[in-house]
């Protein structure tokens, strides 16, 4: 068996019980297209195999990318040596699937390059580090940036942990499934994600102060101004970003004057 390589965040997952819950939590059909990043040695792969109708499985590793179909065995497994971001999302056709388990230090990136894909997949099932996980799916007191961004484009649901006795070698910390079902038509209809997104960054640019603060460096406003525009929203300027929900945000947009 080759040995992970701890570059690329490599653990090795062959719990026969864990790799179940992740394709049970994707709610898989036998006609389903399913994207898998980061296959590795293939146990998620042969699982995914059983249930689809094809597996398009993208592995950065080279060496993993060659040996993947012979250890998959699988006539419905198109294998793909490629790094994910530059891997052309539109290939696949409409309402596929993601099911992963990826490395936790590129789960933002990831997540980030699916939502926001001109053709994103109908849903995203991702076995992440617990902590992450339950940072997408916050609620407001405790939300992120990205908590905001994917929560704008998806339904997040939380799935079952995996401890880190699981994997091979074990990582420093659990893992968690995750579910984000992409919403079928738009949150907010009266503004562009562009915009929403912008202003969210701009709230979240300086997270330890308040939003009247934040808003004020990233939009580039005078503090009375972005006060102003809070109190437009009726939102309190004292809060700070990681307090607002959704519907907050969306407020803050649509009272910003044309001409921002």
């Amino acid at each position: 068996m080759p040995a992970p390589k701890k570059s690329l965040g490599q653990h090795w997952l062959f719990d026969s019980r864990s790799l179940g819950a992740v394709c049970d939590a994707a709610q898989l059909l036998p006609e389903d297209v399913v994207l898998e990043i980061g296959p590795g040695l293939g146990p998620l792969t042969a699982e995914l195999a059983q249930r689809v109708k094809q597996v398009v499985a993208v592995e950065f590793d080279e060496d993993l990318a060659k040996d993947l179909p012979n250890r998959v065995g699988a006539s419905n497994v198109t294998v793909i040596n490629s790094d994910i971001k530059k891997f052309d999302l539109s290939s696949l056709p409409d309402n596929y699937k993601v099911v992963a388990n990826i490395p936790y230090y590129i789960t933002s990136a990831i997540v980030r390059l699916l939502i926001e894909s001109p053709t994103p997949p109908r849903s995203i099932t991702l076995l992440v580090q617990k902590e992450v996980a339950q940072r997408i799916a916050a609620k407001p007191g405790d939300m992120s940036i990205l908590a905001v961004s994917a929560q704008f484009y998806a339904e997040p649901q939380l799935g079952q942990i995996v401890l880190a006795n699981k994997f091979d070698p074990p990582p420093k910390v659990d893992s968690q499934v995750i579910t984000l079902q992409m919403r079928s038509k738009p949150l907010f209809a009266d503004v562009q994600p562009k915009d929403f997104l912008k202003v969210v960054k701009a709230g979240f640019s300086e997270k330890r102060k308040t939003l009247r603060n934040s808003l004020s460096g990233g939009l580039q406003l005078q503090k009375a101004d972005a006060e102003e525009l809070l109190k437009a929203a009726k939102i309190d300027p004292g809060v700070r970003a990681e307090q607002l929900s959704l519907k907050d945000w969306h407020k803050i947009v649509v009272a910003i004057p044309q001409k921002l």
